[in-house]
């Protein structure tokens, strides 16, 4: 029988909280500059599924690419802290909806997209725009 589809979206930390976000799960491996923690009404952080400190710097830099991110972030997520943090992530989705939260400006071409293309088993949509698509 084939799965569902888990009911996941994207918003910015920014945005005011909405009745119908279900779990809130920040998946930024830093805090977000300028919001008090008890603004970001989280359920979950699980830094394990954020991309690596050294990941992160080089997307970056000036050599940084989407296209190379995203296999770099898939290895990432294939290791067991991360695999097991996404299982765990997976079946909160599979519980009800999960809204994940980032402050990245572009989601499209940021690890959420990634991320969501794992929850849903999906390959990641190219990106809309940018370079190193």
């Amino acid at each position: 029988m084939p799965a569902s589809t888990p009911d996941v979206r994207v918003r910015r930390i920014y945005e005011p909280p909405e009745p119908d976000d279900g779990l809130r799960v920040l998946v930024d491996r830093l805090w977000p500059r300028g919001l008090a923690r008890t603004d970001a009404h989280i359920d979950e952080w699980p830094k394990a599924l954020t991309p690596s400190t050294e990941l992160r710097r080089w997307y970056h830099g000036p050599e940084g690419t989407y296209a190379e991110f995203r296999r770099r972030y898939e290895t990432e997520l294939a290791e067991p802290g991360a695999a097991e943090a996404l299982d765990r992530l997976r079946e909160l989705a599979a519980a009800g909806r999960v809204t994940l939260l980032t402050a990245a400006k572009e989601p499209d071409t940021s690890h959420t997209s990634v991320l969501l293309a794992a929850l849903s088993g999906t390959a990641p949509r190219p990106p809309s725009r940018g370079p190193g698509a």
